[in-house]
């Protein structure tokens, strides 16, 4: 069955958050490559901000499903002046490794620049995630030489490297 990816809404986040959770965090995440896992133990997200998410005309979760079974998903943010953040993208550990992230990734664009008008794309990574990283890269991302720090206070702290690509 082809993969049906479109913007979620409040009845899907159950699902989604499942997913989530799932893709970042615990036993089950490191089943994939692309978890933060061995980083972070706290959960990622809640169904609360994800229905902010939802809820915000600034913002969409392009949800991924095959079938009626969510299998991954994307957050896309217009942060104004042409720029658009992608951030939350996640696949289920267990389907990682099959395209579903370009597919995501490239739908995200697409929102950002088609929907949003925006004209050029940021991220956040992990720094320590280097292979991650290395996949944005390849997929024509740039390193801005930026680094912020992580939203949440942790011993020892975490810094976020920033990546953009332009999208026209």
């Amino acid at each position: 069955m082809p993969v049906t990816i479109r913007p979620a809404t409040l009845a899907d986040l159950p699902g989604l958050h499942a997913v989530i959770e799932r893709a970042y965090r615990g036993e089950t995440a490191r089943r994939g490559w692309t978890h933060e896992a061995d980083l972070i133990e706290t959960p990622r997200t809640n169904l609360q901000t994800l229905s902010a998410i939802v809820e915000d005309s600034a913002q969409v979760l392009l949800s991924a499903w095959d079938g009626s079974t969510a299998i991954g998903c994307v957050n896309v943010a217009n942060l104004g002046g042409g720029t658009a953040y992608l951030g939350l993208l996640c696949i289920d550990p267990l389907r990682q490794a099959r395209g579903l992230g370009r597919q995501l990734i490239a739908a995200a664009e697409a929102h950002a620049g088609n929907v949003f008008g925006c004209t050029h794309i940021e991220m956040k990574v992990i720094e320590e995630r280097r292979r991650l990283i290395d996949y944005y890269v390849r997929r024509g991302y740039a390193e801005t030489g930026e680094r912020r720090d992580f939203p949440i206070p942790l011993d020892p702290p975490l810094f976020m490297t920033v990546l953009a690509k332009p999208l026209v």
